[in-house]
């Protein structure tokens, strides 16, 4: 029985079907349990969240990734799955601060100055929270100041910053300065990524690694990790 639950609940991940009321990819599903559904069904069967997480939520998700980086999904598709599993998470969430689960590290993320674009952001944030990482999301247009206020109030193990515009993107090098400035630099490891951005910039202002997309910075974080064991 759990074994079916947890299998249903990494397909319907990759199906993007959020609730019972989502048609997914595959029509015969439609009626059936969604990702919601599922991830209380687990936890009334005592699955453990850990193993809802990463059987269940992330196993589902990098399928997602291995269907979009082939072309098989596209934005739209990856953001359903996404949504889908930042849906379960809000269940699991109050579950894992009471039973004092570990989590992999604070990450905090954020749009830059003058930037509103927010679709990037948000799935790589959903794709962290279900991998088992602590997310302080500060949305978009975010001041320079809040970011360092947030670095050393909120104390993250790494930061990550979004621009989608060239305009916009010259304001991650500003904030690397202000960490420098405040002696915050070498306390958190800085990720970038969006549209704007590319490794060779990332090697140009200074930060710790460039992004592709969420399931890179998964990819990334977790070398982090294995570097610091």
């Amino acid at each position: 029985m759990s074994e079916d639950i947890i299998a249903s609940l990494k397909e319907n991940v990759i199906q993007g079907r959020k609730t019972q009321d989502d048609e997914g990819i595959d029509e015969e599903l439609s009626g059936t349990p969604g990702v919601v559904e599922l991830t209380q069904s687990a936890l009334d069967d005592n699955i453990p969240p850990e193993t809802i997480i990463t059987r269940g939520l992330t196993a589902g998700m990098q399928v997602v990734g291995e269907k979009f980086t082939t072309r098989e999904y596209f934005i739209p598709d990856m953001l359903a799955s996404a949504e889908a599993v930042g849906a379960a998470m809000d269940i699991l969430k109050p579950i894992l601060e009471a039973s004092n689960i570990e989590t992999k590290g604070k990450f905090a993320i954020a749009t830059v100055k003058g930037d509103i674009h927010d679709i990037g952001k948000n799935i790589v944030s959903i794709l962290l929270k279900g991998a088992g990482y602590e997310v302080n999301d500060l949305g978009t247009d975010v001041p320079t100041e809040k970011i360092v206020e947030v670095v050393r109030e909120y104390k993250p193990d790494f930061l990550g910053l979004s621009a989608l515009l060239t305009t916009t993107m010259v304001v991650m090098g500003e904030i690397i300065e202000a960490l420098k400035e405040n002696g915050l630099r070498d306390k958190v490891k800085v990720l970038i990524g969006g549209a704007a951005v590319s490794d060779e910039y990332a090697q140009e202002i200074g930060v710790d690694a460039y992004c592709v997309d969420g399931f890179h910075a998964i990819k990334v974080l977790d070398a982090f990790q294995e570097a610091k064991a």
